[in-house]
C-alpha cells in the first residue's frame, strides 16, 4: 500500500532542494565576476538578474519548508530528480537574456545538455557569443559532471544518512572516503588538480597552434571543462574541428579517458594502487569494447572510402569512437558527415559505443562498462554451472576496486539499468522517426541525448519540432540519473493524487 504524502514530506524537500538552488545561484556569480573582467555589461546585468533570481527563489523555499528531519530515500531521490529540472530552469535565466537562443525552451535545454554533461547544443551564433555567457555554458557542464547534489554536499550540506541518499540518487553509489561529504570534496580535489594541468596542456598546445595567448587559456579551460566531464561544449560552433590542432586532440582524447573512468579507481591510483589499471572489470570491459565498437566503425568508414590517408582515416574514426563511448561529443567533422560520408555501418558502431558508455561513478553516461561486464560474468557463471557436475559448488568473482562475488544483487540491477536505457534509446528513435528522420539518424541522435554524448548527425537544432526538443530534454534528464530518482519523483506525484491517507 502507498501511502499519501504529508506536508512535512513536502517540507523535507523544499528545504534540501532550496539549498541545492542557492548553490547554484552562488555558482552563477563566477561568469559574472568574468563578464566584468571582459567590460561585457549587458552580460553582467543579465547574471546579476539569475543571481537574484535564483537566491531568491532558493532562500525562500528554504525558509519556508525549514525543517530539521533527515530525508528518507523517498525524499533524497526526489531532491536528487527535482535538483536537475530546478537547476535546468534558473541557469537558462541569463542564457535566454543573451539573445543567442531562440525560446527559453531552446535555453533550458542548452542548460540541460550542459547539466546532463551531453553537450548538444541550441545556441545562434555561437562564434560571438560573450566570453562570460560562454563559460557559463562550460561551468554549467563542468557542476553536471561532479553533481549538483555534489555540490550542495561539499559546501551547503551537512553529512548525513539523507545527504547519502542524496548522493545516491544522483547515480552514484560508492562512497570514496569515509562519508559522502569527504568523498564529494574527493571528486572536486581530483577534478580541480586535472583542470590546472588539463588546462595548462590544452593552452601551450593552442600558443603552439597559433592562437592568441588570452584566447588560448580561456578557450582550453572551458574545452577542459567539458572534456573531463565529458560533454561536448566548445566555445566555437566548429567543436574541435575549429583548431586543426593535432597536439589538441590527442590532449582532449586523454583528458576525455579521464573522465570517463570511475573515481574510486582515481583515488586507488592516487594513493598507489597503480595495477588496478589493469585488474578492474570496468577498465578490461572498456579497452575490450573500444576495440569491438571501433572496428565496426572502421569496418564502415573504410568502406566508404571516405579517407584517402591512413592518418586522416584513423585520427578521425579513433576519435570518434573514444569520443562517443567516453560519452563527450567532441568532434572534428561536421555533423552531416555522419549521415553522408561514413554511412550507416560507421554510425552503428558509434552509435553502439555510445549506448555502452564509460564508468560507473564517473562524469560518464549510458549503461556503463561495469553493468555490460557484470552481465558478461554472469552469463559465463551460468554456462559454467551448466557443465560441472550438480554437487560442485562455483563462485564467480569480479574485481571493482576489490574481489567481489558475483551477487544476483548486481546482476539484477545490472539488467535493469541496461533494458532501461534500451527503452529509452528506442523512445527517442521513434520520436525522430515520427519527425521525419531516418531510423539510423533518429537512433544515433537519441542514443546521443539519452547517453548524454552530444554528437550529431544534424538533427539538434534550433529548427527541429519543439515536441523533440522536449523529448531530448526527458532523455538526458532521466539518462544522466539513471532512471531510479526519477522513477521515485514519479511514484511520489502519482502517490500524491492516489495514495492512502
Amino acid at each position: 500500500m502507498i501511502l499519501r504524502p504529508h506536508l512535512d514530506d513536502y517540507k523535507i524537500i523544499g528545504y534540501s532542494l532550496g539549498k541545492i538552488i542557492v548553490s547554484i545561484g552562488i555558482a552563477m556569480m563566477i561568469p559574472f565576476i568574468i563578464a566584468v573582467a571582459y567590460f561585457e555589461w549587458q552580460a553582467a546585468v543579465d547574471f546579476l538578474l539569475g543571481i537574484s533570481v535564483t537566491l531568491l527563489a532558493g532562500a525562500l523555499l528554504s525558509m519556508i519548508c525549514h525543517t530539521k528531519k533527515d530525508l528518507a530515500t523517498m525524499h533524497a531521490m526526489s531532491v536528487a530528480a527535482l535538483s536537475w529540472i530546478a537547476a535546468m530552469l534558473v541557469s537558462a535565466v541569463p542564457l535566454y537574456l543573451s539573445g543567442h537562443y531562440g525560446s527559453y525552451l531552446d535555453a533550458s535545454f542548452e542548460a540541460m545538455s550542459g547539466y546532463a554533461t551531453t553537450g548538444l547544443s541550441l545556441a545562434v551564433n555561437l562564434d560571438h557569443m560573450a566570453n562570460s555567457y560562454n563559460f557559463w555554458r562550460h561551468l554549467i557542464m563542468f557542476m553536471g559532471g561532479q553533481g549538483i547534489v555534489v555540490i550542495a554536499l561539499t559546501f551547503l550540506v551537512r553529512g548525513t544518512a539523507g545527504a547519502f541518499r542524496m548522493y545516491v540518487g544522483e547515480a552514484r553509489d560508492e562512497k570514496i572516503m569515509p562519508n559522502v561529504v569527504e568523498t564529494a570534496r574527493f571528486i572536486w580535489l581530483v577534478s580541480m588538480v586535472y583542470l590546472v594541468l588539463g588546462s595548462g596542456a590544452l593552452s601551450i598546445a593552442g600558443i603552439w597552434g597559433g592562437l592568441p595567448p588570452l584566447k588560448a587559456i580561456f578557450d582550453s579551460v572551458c574545452i577542459f571543462m567539458a572534456a573531463f566531464d565529458t560533454g561536448g561544449f566548445t566555445p566555437q560552433s566548429q567543436n574541435i574541428l575549429f583548431y586543426h590542432n593535432f597536439p589538441f586532440e590527442i590532449i582532449t582524447i586523454s583528458i576525455m579517458l579521464l573522465g570517463s573512468i570511475n573515481f574510486a579507481l582515481h583515488y586507488a591510483v592516487w594513493t598507489g594502487n597503480r595495477r588496478e589499471l589493469y585488474r578492474n572489470i570496468e577498465i578490461v570491459t572498456l579497452f575490450i569494447s573500444i576495440v569491438v565498437t571501433l572496428s565496426i566503425a572502421a569496418w564502415g568508414v573504410l568502406r566508404n572510402h571516405v579517407y584517402a590517408q591512413p592518418l586522416p582515416f584513423a585520427s578521425k574514426t579513433f576519435y570518434h569512437l573514444i569520443s562517443g563511448h567516453t560519452g563527450t561529443g567532441f568532434s572534428t567533422i561536421y555533423p552531416r558527415q555522419f549521415v553522408n560520408e561514413w554511412g550507416a555501418l560507421a554510425m552503428f558502431g558509434v552509435t553502439l559505443a555510445m549506448a555502452i558508455g564509460g564508468s560507473v561513478c564517473s562524469t560518464t553516461g549510458a549503461i556503463k562498462v561495469f553493468r555490460i561486464g557484470v552481465i558478461y560474468k554472469a552469463l559465463r557463471q551460468d554456462i559454467k554451472k551448466m557443465l560441472i557436475p550438480e554437487t560442485a559448488i562455483f563462485v564467480q568473482k569480479i574485481h571493482h576496486i576489490k574481489d567481489m562475488v558475483l551477487e544476483d544483487k548486481y546482476v539484477r540491477i545490472s539488467a535493469i539499468i541496461l533494458i532501461s536505457y534500451v527503452n529509452l534509446y528506442i523512445f527517442g528513435a521513434i520520436a525522430g522517426m515520427l519527425c521525419g528522420y531516418s531510423l539510423s539518424e533518429a537512433l544515433f541522435e537519441s542514443v546521443s541525448a539519452a547517453a548524454n554524448v552530444g554528437l550529431s548527425c544534424g538533427i539538434t537544432s534550433p529548427s527541429m519540432p519543439a515536441a523533440l526538443k522536449v523529448v531530448y530534454i526527458l532523455q538526458m534528464w532521466a539518462g544522466r540519473l539513471e532512471f531510479i530518482a526519477v522513477m521515485v519523483l514519479l511514484g511520489m506525484i502519482i502517490a500524491a493524487f492516489k495514495g492512502k491517507k
